[in-house]
C-alpha cells in the first residue's frame, strides 16, 4: 500500500442522496432523546415516506424493545431497497469539510473521512493512535452490533477529536472553499441549525494530510505534551463512542475469515467519522454532575476522604468540588495526583463505594438541578468543574480513557446529524 491508505485517517467513498428532502433526510444521533419517545414520534410524523436515515438506524429508546430483532430486520430492508433502487450517488475517494451552524449560531468546522480501526484501541490505558475517551457501557454493545452486522453501509455520528491549536488540519479548508463544490446546504430539522459540506479539492487534500503527517512525528508530539516515554495520541473520540467500537468488534469477529490481502483493505476495517478540532471555540465542554440517591452522605463523604489520604473538607490545591446535601453546601478538596482531571478522582471513588454500600448514581446536567436535587433526603449532590480543554489529551495519554459520563460536548440539538454514509461491503 502507498503511504496515503496507512495513514490512520484517509478519504472515503462516500454516499449522499441524489435527491431527497435533506432535512427530512438527516436525523439526529440515536442516543439523543432516549428518554423522550415523544421526540421520535414527531420526526417519524414528520417525515412520513420520504427516504431518509431514520429508516436506516434505530432510535436508542427501542434497544430494549419486545421487537428488537424485527425492528433490526427492518433496518437491513430499508438500506438494501435504498441501496438498490438508485437512492444514492457515490462521490469517491473523497474528504468532505463540514461547517455545521449550531442552534446558537456559533460555526462548529469539521472534515468528513474515514479512519483506520487497526489504529483504534477503546480499552483503558491503551497506546493506540486513536483512543477512547470515555468508559465503554458493555450493556448498550449487543443491540449496536446486531445493527452493523451484515449492514451493507454505514452512517455516522461518530465525532472525533483532533487537539490542533495551530489549527493546521481543519481551519484552513475554511478559505479553500471558494474553490470547492459544495455539496450540501440545508437546514437541520428539530432546531438543529445549519449544515454545509464541501468536496475538498487537491490543495485541501494535501494541506490535511500535511498535518496528519506532523501530528504523527514524535518530535512534534514530545513538544506538545512533554511526553517521552507515552505513545502519540492522534485522535480521541468524542461523541460516538459506542458506535465506534461496535464497528471495532465487527471488525475483530470478521478478521479472522479473512485473507490477508483482504483484511489491508477490506471496506468494514475503516469506519466513517467527522474530525473535529477540541479547540474549536463553538465546541463547548460541559461536566456531567453526580447524584448519588438512597446513600448516607455523612458516610459516603467520610469514606471519600479515608479513600484519598490528603483530601479535606474546604478549599485548597488539588481538585475542587462543590458538594451539597441536607441543604448545605461546601467544597471538597481531592489531591491533583490522584487522578489527571476531577471527574477521574471522584468516578473512581463512587465507583468503590458504590460496589459497596447502598447508594443511587444519576448524571444531571446542570448545577441548579443538582442543588435542587440533593435537598432530598439521604441524597449528595457533586457539582463538577468545567474541562479544560488545553489539559484534555493530556490527561487520556497520562490516565487512559476517563469515566463514563464525563462530560458532553455541547446540548442535545447540537449533537452530529446522520447524513452521509459509506459502504461496507466489498465490490470489485
Amino acid at each position: 500500500m502507498d503511504k496515503e491508505k496507512t495513514r490512520p485517517f484517509g478519504p472515503a467513498d462516500i454516499l449522499l442522496p441524489k435527491s431527497a428532502n435533506m432535512t427530512k433526510w438527516s436525523v439526529i444521533a440515536c442516543d439523543q432523546h432516549t428518554s423522550e419517545p415523544e421526540y421520535w414520534e414527531r420526526v417519524d410524523a414528520f417525515i412520513g415516506e420520504e427516504p431518509s436515515t431514520l429508516r436506516l438506524m434505530l432510535p436508542e429508546h427501542l434497544y430494549h424493545s419486545g421487537s428488537l430483532p424485527e425492528l433490526i430486520d427492518k433496518t437491513g430492508h430499508a438500506m438494501d431497497t435504498y441501496l438498490d433502487t438508485g437512492v444514492f450517488h457515490t462521490i469517491p475517494d473523497t474528504y468532505i469539510y463540514v461547517e455545521r451552524t449550531l442552534y446558537s449560531g456559533k460555526v462548529r468546522r469539521g472534515i468528513v473521512g474515514q479512519i483506520d480501526l487497526e489504529c483504534y484501541d477503546h480499552s483503558d490505558k491503551n497506546g493506540a493512535l486513536i483512543r477512547s475517551t470515555e468508559g465503554i457501557v458493555k450493556e448498550k454493545m449487543p443491540p449496536r452490533i446486531r445493527l452493523r452486522e451484515g449492514a451493507r453501509a454505514e452512517l455516522t455520528h461518530v465525532l472525533v477529536l483532533v487537539d490542533d491549536p495551530e489549527c493546521m488540519l481543519i481551519e484552513p479548508l475554511t478559505e479553500m472553499k471558494q474553490e470547492a463544490d459544495k455539496l450540501y446546504d440545508f437546514s437541520l430539522m428539530e432546531n438543529g441549525g445549519h449544515i454545509c459540506g464541501y468536496k475538498v479539492n487537491k490543495k485541501g487534500r494535501e494541506s490535511i494530510e500535511k498535518a496528519i503527517d506532523t501530528f504523527l512525528d514524535f518530535d512534534h508530539f514530545r513538544s506538545r505534551y512533554g511526553f517521552d516515554n507515552e505513545p502519540i495520541l492522534l485522535f480521541a473520540t468524542g461523541d460516538g463512542n459506542h458506535s465506534l467500537a461496535t464497528a471495532k468488534a465487527c471488525w475483530e469477529k470478521m478478521k479472522p475469515n479473512l485473507t490477508d490481502r483482504e483484511r489491508q483493505n477490506h471496506p468494514a476495517r475503516f469506519a466513517l467519522v467527522e474530525i473535529v478540532n477540541i479547540r474549536d471555540q463553538a465546541l463547548e465542554f460541559e461536566p456531567i454532575n453526580r447524584v448519588v440517591f438512597d446513600c448516607d452522605p455523612e458516610h459516603l463523604l467520610g469514606a471519600l476522604l479515608k479513600f484519598y489520604p490528603g483530601s479535606k473538607i474546604g478549599m485548597d490545591e488539588g481538585h475542587n468540588i462543590s458538594f451539597s446535601c441536607c441543604g448545605t453546601a461546601d467544597v471538597l478538596t481531592i489531591p491533583a495526583d490522584t487522578a489527571p482531571l476531577a471527574i477521574g478522582a471522584l468516578g473512581n471513588f463512587l465507583d468503590w463505594y458504590l460496589e459497596r454500600h447502598p447508594g443511587k448514581l444519576d448524571f444531571v446536567h446542570g448545577d441548579d438541578v443538582v442543588i435542587r436535587l440533593s435537598r432530598k433526603k439521604n441524597t449528595i449532590g457533586f457539582v463538577l468543574p468545567a474541562v479544560d480543554k488545553s489539559m484534555f489529551f493530556a490527561s487520556i495519554i497520562r490516565g487512559g480513557a476517563m469515566p463514563r459520563k464525563t462530560f458532553s460536548m455541547g446540548s442535545a440539538r447540537d449533537k452530529r446529524y446522520y447524513l452521509e454514509m459509506r459502504k461496507l461491503e466489498k465490490t470489485e
